[in-house]
């Protein structure tokens, strides 16, 4: 892995000539992200993450934190006690420049610090899963890192609507695999990442596989297009 993600994010934390990140998917054109979009302050966060913050209490693990803005906002608004996970070292250098005091570079998989009363997921941080076969897998992982009294916060997208209606309003959607399932190829200043795969779930779909795995799953939330927040519990 190259980590452009966590270059991008390194560069602009560091005034390092931050280039805009170009994203393109299985199913999508090219498209371009700034990088300031992922340093963005509370006030400018859509709906859905500002609810996911207002309901983060006790000790909280952001996984896959990025720019680690939500971090810092728990950590200093809200007084919280945060660690950011994410498996980018520059990510995470970035995150530690910024004044995120509990930081970890791992796997979500292999880390095993447990007894947190909120796990955040959020810009479909779910997607780490990369099929959905794997779900149940990371699921059982971010389960086994809670409370008793804990809850799972993510976002995600039914991304049905991203393919072409039949005149009965189906949907024509590739056989062989879970239409939520993409892959996705970053470039940054020239340089591109191996593609791999990413995650969109739809809310019945998570829904099942939480309830399969002992896990209450609760929406929260929808918003403006197609995207949901869920709250997971222990059964």
């Amino acid at each position: 892995m190259k980590d452009l993600f966590g270059q991008a994010i390194l560069d602009y934390q560091t005034g390092n000539s931050p280039e805009d990140i170009i994203t393109e998917t299985s199913i999508t054109e090219a498209d371009t992200m700034e990088t300031a979009y992922l340093f963005r302050e509370h006030k400018d966060m859509p709906g859905i993450e500002k609810k996911a913050l207002s309901l983060a209490k006790g000790r909280v693990l952001d996984a896959g934190c990025g720019a680690g803005s939500h971090s810092l906002y728990l950590q200093d608004e809200k007084q919280l006690d945060v660690t950011a996970l994410d498996i980018s070292p520059k990510a995470i250098e970035a995150c530690t420049l910024r004044g995120i005091k509990n930081t970890v570079c791992s796997n979500i998989l292999d880390y095993n610090e447990g007894n947190f009363d909120t796990i955040i997921m959020l810009m479909n941080g779910i997607g780490i899963t990369g099929k959905l076969a794997n779900l149940s897998l990371y699921l059982k992982k971010l389960k086994s890192l809670l409370n008793k009294d804990g809850q799972i916060l993510l976002d995600s997208s039914d991304i049905i609507y991203m393919f072409d209606e039949d005149e009965d309003g189906g949907h024509w959607i590739p056989a062989g695999g879970y239409y939520g399932e993409l892959t996705f190829t970053v470039r940054y200043k020239g340089k591109q990442e191996q593609p791999f795969d990413w995650l969109y779930v739809d809310y019945n779909t998570l829904q099942n596989a939480a309830f399969a795995n002992g896990l209450q799953c609760e929406l929260v939330m929808e918003g403006e297009h197609y995207d949901y927040l869920a709250k997971l519990t222990l059964l």
